[in-house]
């Protein structure tokens, strides 16, 4: 009997590291035979750091960058020596989790960090960099990142352009002879789950900036910005940015990636999904058991689960959700393909007791499932 067990985190009560753990203890308890695989994964977003350093077996790299208002932190990212591999979080550098709410002015903010980010892994040595762009508390279409890495923006006056998405619309030419000289021989693969457009009611300003600290006129102001911006890469790049989709992610940072790094934009699931291997690693297995804090009908939007599920239906295998919570609506769980569920909040008093005793209740959950199934 093969187990694989690929969950994500049980967000501010376990993380799928623990989750593996615990799980395969509770499983082996009544199941000593069964054969367990642990493969946690992540979607991209928060702990996913933590799941990408267990796969890459890398080093966590401290280094010195600007934040969103060019003031100078330390921020952190994965480095993988032996595979040339780094995974950067944009948000370490340039995401709203550095910033108090008052501090939020997207307008006035930059992603130089990020670029700083990435230059110091190029410099040591990096091939593949999974870059992910939650989190931002930018909306500069990326020129920031780009300013690292040896792009000029200039305005009418072949000026530099201070990189803030204030001054997008100032941008009259782009100068990419002095780009960083390995820049081309970086793999970029850009961790994405949105596919807005980069402008209009979809777009980047309209749809995140408010939460970024953006006011009515701001708005309108960064999308008169990103269209007028538009213009410019459509014609240094030969491409039609707005068919972009994913492009007005992370306040642009997605068409940026995609034109600036010749980067590929994918679901983060997929993304870690494989660096995990995870389709071979599943083959010939019995059951997968996967798991989240809240199993809802946005599950199927690009989360982890839909990941798991979505690999195991192409190879026959059953799958079991251990989460926090159920609430899908009246919706039946057979009808996303999951064979079997458990919820924390079914044996807990109530939300606190789950949240803090959550590893108990897990290993209980698990032992039930195997003297069922096993």
């Amino acid at each position: 009997m093969k187990i694989v067990i690929a969950p994500d985190k049980f967000k501010n009560s376990l993380t799928g590291l623990e989750f593996c753990s615990i799980v395969k203890k509770g499983i082996l308890e009544k199941s000593p035979e069964a054969e367990i695989l642990n493969l946690p994964l992540a979607d991209g977003g928060d702990g996913t750091i933590e799941v990408v350093k267990y796969y890459l077996k890398g080093k966590t790299i401290d280094v010195k960058v600007n934040n969103p208002f060019f003031e100078t932190i330390n921020a952190t990212y994965i480095y993988s020596k032996k595979t040339s591999t780094a995974f950067i979080e944009m948000a370490e550098a340039s995401g709203v989790k550095l910033l108090k709410p008052v501090q939020f002015d997207c307008k006035n903010a930059t992603t130089l960090g990020t670029g700083e980010i990435i230059v110091d892994a190029i410099n040591k040595g990096a091939k593949t960099i999974i870059l992910g762009i939650g989190g931002s508390a930018t909306n500069d279409c990326g020129i920031g990142m780009a300013t690292a890495l040896g792009y000029q923006f200039l305005d009418k006056n072949n000026q530099k352009v201070k990189p803030i998405g204030a001054n997008l619309s100032k941008i009259k030419t782009i100068d990419a002879t002095n780009i960083h000289h390995e820049l081309s021989n970086v793999d970029f693969k850009i961790a994405c789950d949105v596919t807005n457009p980069l402008y209009g009611e979809n777009g980047a300003a309209f749809v995140y900036a408010a939460q970024k600290g953006a006011s009515t006129e701001d708005i309108l102001l960064l999308d008169k910005g990103l269209q007028d911006f538009t213009k410019i890469l459509n014609d240094v790049f030969s491409t039609d940015v707005q068919s972009v989709k994913g492009a007005g992610a992370a306040g642009g940072m997605g068409i940026a990636s995609k034109l600036f790094l010749n980067g590929t934009l994918e679901p983060g699931i997929q993304l870690i999904k494989n660096l995990a291997q995870f389709d071979d690693k599943i083959k010939n297995a019995d059951w997968i058991i996967t798991g989240e804090g809240k199993l809802d009908t946005q599950t199927m939007s690009g989360k982890t689960i839909q990941g798991v599920l979505a690999s195991a239906k192409t190879k026959k295998i059953k799958v079991a959700a251990f989460c926090g919570s159920i609430d899908l609506g009246g919706v039946n769980v057979g009808d996303f393909g999951i064979k079997y569920t458990d919820a924390v909040i079914n044996y807990a008093k109530d939300l606190n007791d789950s949240m803090l005793n959550s590893k108990k209740y897990l290993a209980l959950m698990s032992k039930r499932f195997a003297t069922k199934y096993l």
